[in-house]
């Protein structure tokens, strides 16, 4: 059964998307942000279930107060998205908090170059998973802060919190 949950944070309502499991609670599905390019949509047949998503919007209230600089939540889908997006998705999970890696660097580390730093960025910007994995980590080779699907401000913000950001 499919069960979502917003949970009010600095970025706005953040809408949690999973699938529940046998203890009650879900494993998360997606994570999107209000006026995000592709956010995802309550549909009908969802049930809303805020219990279900205690661990995550537990752990989303701990990063945003300073206190949590790495998720660990159920995922679920783990054949969501092409082989070559789930292999970027991996490497975008191991940009540490507080530090951020260019699109080449993330085109490098899967194994691709030139015209494939654009796929790279594309499947970046399909991650589901917004602010539990961290693709607002990557920023342009020279320090912009582009391609994020919830806006600049809100990369900004998140880089901000994690210190991320030089001066």
């Amino acid at each position: 059964m499919t069960v979502y949950a917003c949970v009010e944070g600095p970025l706005g309502a953040m809408l949690l998307v999973g699938e529940e499991i046998s203890d009650g609670s879900a494993a998360l599905a997606s994570l999107s942000l209000p006026e995000q390019k592709g956010a995802v949509t309550v549909q009908e047949g969802w049930r809303h279930a805020p219990e279900a998503f205690e661990t995550v919007a537990g752990q989303l209230r701990a990063y945003f107060a300073g206190r949590l600089t790495r998720f660990d939540v159920p995922l679920a889908g783990s054949g969501a998205g092409t082989e070559f997006q789930r292999r970027v998705w991996s490497a975008l999970e191991e940009i540490p908090y507080g530090a951020t890696a260019s699109y080449g660097e993330i085109a490098a580390r899967v194994g691709v170059s030139g015209a494939g730093v654009r796929a790279v960025g594309t499947a970046i910007g399909r991650n589901p998973l917004l602010v539990v994995r961290p693709c607002h980590r990557v920023i342009g080779a020279d320090g912009s802060l582009r391609g994020y699907a919830a806006g600049p401000e809100r990369k900004q913000l998140l880089l901000g919190l994690e210190g991320a950001l030089a001066g």
